[in-house]
């Protein structure tokens, strides 16, 4: 490996003029090209990291990076790519207003025998605690000849590598495009009669992890299993122009018309908008991170996505946040004690250090994770578990409902839990949305470093500050009117009716400006009666006490418009999103349902919102469509 230095001469000249003096900066650049050290191919993909930042690089397909606005000093540079030994220079000089140029050369690891590139087992640390000044790492090879033994590769998307099925055999089970992916069937809701049960309850939910999954499928070139698929999610993904809160922590907004999909009922929407808080209004946080380091996790898509995540969320954090790390191979272990934000460098350095190794004993991590967050707890402040995982674990105790019996307490106290997963493969749905749900926080899923920022720079404050604990919804449908109605969504939170006042009872929580909706399906009887359709219910506690507010709203014919085209496009836009869950997600209620149908929908939905989410939406959707006759028959 050999690296070279070349300075501008127009740095010099620029120093003979007093505008460019003026304009002069702080940071400096490093930028350069990456080869193949044997045949001097430029290498595409591969990851360059400035050491103890959070700037990054990928090169492109001539091999080149930048990593711009490097602050003045030494830094270490390290380039990693699939198949091929990391490279690493140290002490590369920045300079304000420089460019620092390199050639970096990586050498591919060969199997010696038969020249097919090896996977090199996870780098383990000589040092186990701690992040010294001076790493040492030793690597075994593992997975000779794995192509030719049958084992199964990631999508072309996943460039890490050859991963055997998580079974042990040499084939994924049941013809699955991805090996060991658990998720829960729920069911479908039903058309309830109202003179049978007129009240339908349920706990909110602000997740879109269902959405943020099937698109990975789509992208992919697979469709989601219909236990993946959870409407309110799909629903909930997007945004509504929703009228803020005048009063009280959120704002409630009902629209309604005739529904084109359900046959012979009108679509009722409720739109919930939490109060926004400015970034600069909210509360000191103390986090944990609880990190998954287990075998499983040695992916880009996974622990390396997750490092990037996190020196995002860490460089967007206040000087009066803590942070500590706590992470879980086989077992787990303290790696930072909380550690305040103005010593930025130490907490990066640690992140920077992750490396995975051995099995999956979430459950210790988790209580070490608690134990800490306990320990360090303000009342006042955002105590906050972030766990990032693929969700599976194989060590210890590893049934959700075992978790959850202790998690709960904490939740009690105020500490909350927000759950992230990442990776496609081997990875447990179930475990991470139960556990975001118990923990009085939420779950994401992040498929790439787009969705990341989403959550950990964009909704920041959302993602920590808690606006009202313990939602519960509860509509009651006048059955002088309505001869029955269905809930689109919602399956897993559902909360009996009398339950609706019991403040044990657990919720949902709503964050700094999210927003929940819920849509129904409405069947009006045939002479209905010149009343109320339904009255709204709403019921929550206060983020920091255990007082309890409640809220009504009158739903009556005139919030529903005559025409579905009459309606506003956020309605339109909910209502196909829904209807493509349902789709996807095969349910009996629209079995007769085109996804051609959703798509024109879409496309006219875009006329008036030409977002780029709607764009994705609609690739989604012709993505799906190509699948048809496979969906056909699932």
């Amino acid at each position: 490996m050999r690296a070279r230095k070349t300075y501008g001469m127009l740095i010099i000249l620029a120093a003979l003029m007093l505008p460019l003096i003026l304009a002069a900066g702080s940071t400096g650049e490093i930028k350069g090209r990456v080869t193949d050290k044997a045949t001097g191919d430029p290498i595409a993909g591969a990851t360059v990291t400035a050491f103890g930042t959070n700037h990054s690089a990928t090169t492109d397909q001539g091999g080149h990076f930048v990593l711009s606005n490097l602050t003045p000093g030494k830094r270490d540079i390290t380039v990693t790519k699939a198949g091929y030994t990391m490279a690493k220079i140290s002490a590369v000089s920045v300079m304000a207003d420089f460019t620092t140029e390199l050639n970096i050369e990586m050498e591919k690891i060969k199997d010696k025998e038969n020249d097919i590139v090896n996977i090199p087992e996870p780098e383990v640390k000589v040092e186990e605690l701690g992040v010294p000044d001076e790493v040492q790492f030793m690597s075994t090879d593992i997975a000779k000849k794995m192509r030719a033994q049958g084992y199964c590769a990631p999508s072309p998307a996943d460039a890490s590598g050859y991963y055997p099925p998580s079974h042990g055999g040499t084939a994924i089970v049941n013809g699955e495009p991805y090996d060991a992916m658990f998720f829960k069937d729920y069911g479908t809701n039903p058309f309830v009669f109202t003179i049978n049960d007129h009240l339908s309850t349920f706990a909110i939910d602000v997740d879109d992890a269902s959405y943020i999954m099937a698109r990975s499928y789509l992208e992919r070139g697979h469709l989601p299993p219909d236990e993946a698929i959870r409407t309110e999610e799909f629903i909930n993904h997007f945004k509504y122009n929703y009228n803020p809160p005048t009063e009280g922590p959120f704002s409630i907004n009902i629209e309604g018309a005739p529904s084109i999909f359900g046959e012979n009922c009108q679509l009722l929407r409720i739109g919930i908008k939490g109060d926004v808080i400015a970034p600069e209004n909210r509360k000191a946080a103390n986090l944990v991170f609880v990190i998954d380091v287990s075998g499983s996790m040695g992916r880009e898509d996974r622990l390396g996505l997750v490092r990037k995540a996190l020196r995002m969320l860490i460089d967007n954090l206040r000087n009066d946040d803590e942070v500590g790390i706590v992470v879980y191979g086989s077992r787990g272990r303290v790696v930072l004690e909380p550690t305040s934000i103005n010593e930025k460098e130490k907490i990066l350095s640690a992140i920077e250090w992750l490396r995975p190794e051995g099995a999956t004993n979430a459950e210790e991590g988790l209580r070490l994770g608690y134990q800490m967050a306990e320990r360090n707890f303000e009342k006042g402040k955002i105590n906050r578990i972030i766990l990032c995982s693929d969700g599976v674990a194989n060590v210890g105790v590893t049934k959700a409902e075992d978790i959850l019996d202790w998690i709960k307490s904490y939740a009690d106290k105020g500490i909350t839990l927000t759950t992230v997963g990442f990776g496609m493969g081997n990875y447990n749905d179930i475990l991470m949305e139960k556990l975001g749900n118990k923990g009085n926080g939420f779950y994401a899923y992040v498929d790439n470093f787009a969705e990341a920022k989403r959550i950990f720079l964009e909704n920041l404050t959302g993602t920590l500050q808690v606006i009202a604990r313990d939602v519960k919804i509860q509509v009651d449908f006048n059955p002088d009117v309505v001869l029955s109605y269905r809930l689109l969504g919602y399956e897993n939170r559902d909360v009996a009716d009398n339950k609706f006042r019991d403040d044990k009872e657990d919720g949902g929580e709503i964050g700094s400006g999210h927003q929940v909706t819920a849509l129904y399906e409405v069947m009006y009887k045939e002479k209905p009666a010149k009343s109320h359709v339904a009255k709204f219910f709403i019921r929550y506690k206060h983020p920091d006490e255990d007082k309890v507010d409640e809220q009504m709203v009158v739903i009556n014919m005139n919030d529903f418009k005559p025409l579905f085209n009459q309606c506003s496009v956020d309605f339109k836009l909910a209502a196909t999103a829904a209807e493509f869950a349902e789709i996807l997600g095969k349910s009996y209620w629209a079995k007769d349902s085109k996804l051609s149908s959703v798509r024109d929908l879409a496309k006219e939905i875009f006329k008036q919102n030409d977002s780029p989410e709607i764009v994705e939406f609609i690739d989604m959707i012709s993505k799906a469509e190509k699948m048809e006759d496979e969906l056909a028959k699932k």
